[in-house]
């Protein structure tokens, strides 16, 4: 089977681990007897200080024919982040209707973690973030700008489709794990939207009645997913809390480099998106030492959503086996001194010998 996969390698490190991942990518597909036919697009920062957009106006139009998309990261010194994230990744996002992000957080066997008392295997949880409103929708705006009484708003937007969706899509997902769901809101604080989110889940619960059901405000689940993360399972949250939650998921297993997502949508109508979680990484750029198994990870994502199951387990068979290894290479966020192309290198070695 072919699949057309759109590749955008984005800005700073982003152009490095996908230029490392791809080649791997393509041989795990064809050692699977499936082939992985990419299209590269040079949408970027870079882009946008020599065009002013970071994609063409038609880019989703360009994208919409594809299987799936694999991003690098985005982001630039020299470019506002809301100018690069409003740019590209919130309109492939919104114009594809991928509602639902998935990112594993998982200690790996021979991966420190910064918690004490915790070992590989001791750490598994998965986060679903809503990915199309709540707190990242487009609305609001500002007025009287540059006067003492200037106004910013900006509305969050909850819909019982968009909450549903990810909602269910979380239960399920705890159905087939350990059954155990948390559901972070503030809907102290926020009476509307998020008391909505919380009786959407109430109501979706009933359909799952073996599957525990914790309910946290935000606050609380960032003090536990370090005072006691093992004992989450699946976690299901707004936009913008799920964004801050999966970085505190990434950091306590060890490293934002080993941190993969998927943008899905579950309709299958338009192409998902898999990425790494870390950013563009500027301050290390050029210097050849950028994780890229959170890219690797992605990988494994992306042929978990192509009805590849084998290439996607020997995947993360292989880099579970390379963390293992306490001789394996590895890079300076994991305590290491080797480069990028060394650990794609090692993980390539030891696919060749599955």
């Amino acid at each position: 089977m072919a699949y057309d996969i759109a590749v955008i390698p984005g800005d700073g490190i982003g152009r490095e681990v996908i230029d490392a991942t791809l080649p791997l990518l393509s041989s795990v597909a064809g050692a699977h007897d499936s082939e992985l036919r990419t299209t590269k697009f040079d949408w970027s920062s870079e882009r946008y200080l020599d065009e002013g957009a970071m994609m063409p106006d038609d880019g989703t139009e360009q994208l919409e024919d594809f299987d799936a998309i694999l991003l690098g990261a985005v982001g630039h010194p020299d470019v506002p982040d809301h100018v690069t994230l409003r740019g590209l990744m919130l309109p492939i996002r919104k114009a594809f209707q991928q509602g639902i992000c998935v990112r594993p957080a998982v200690l790996y066997e021979g991966v420190e973690s910064p918690l004490r008392g915790y070992d590989g295997g001791d750490i598994d949880f998965v986060t679903y973030r809503e990915n199309t409103e709540g707190e990242y929708a487009d609305l609001g705006g500002r007025e009287h700008r540059g006067t003492g009484h200037e106004v910013a708003i900006q509305t969050s937007l909850f819909t019982r489709t968009g909450v549903e969706r990810i909602v269910r899509a979380a239960f399920e997902a705890a159905q087939e794990r350990d059954r155990h769901l948390t559901n972070v809101t503030k809907s102290n604080a926020q009476a509307y939207g998020m008391v909505l989110w919380d009786e959407i889940v109430e109501e979706v619960s009933k359909e799952y009645p073996d599957v525990e059901v914790e309910r946290l405000l935000v606050d609380a689940a960032s003090m536990d997913l370090i005072r006691r993360p093992d004992e989450f399972d699946v976690v299901v949250a707004s936009n913008l809390f799920g964004d801050i939650l999966t970085d505190i998921g990434a950091i306590v297993t060890g490293s934002m480099g080993l941190a993969p997502s998927a943008n899905v949508d579950p309709t299958g109508e338009h192409p998902s998106m898999f990425e790494p979680v870390h950013g563009s990484a500027p301050d290390i750029v050029g210097e050849g030492v950028a994780n890229p198994l959170a890219t690797v990870l992605s990988g494994a994502m992306l042929f978990d959503h192509l009805g590849e199951d084998d290439a996607a387990g020997v995947i993360r068979g292989a880099v579970s086996a390379q963390l293992a290894d306490s001789d394996a290479p590895r890079t300076p966020d994991l305590g290491g001194e080797r480069g990028t192309e060394e650990v794609v290198s090692d993980l390539g070695n030891r696919l060749s010998t599955e």
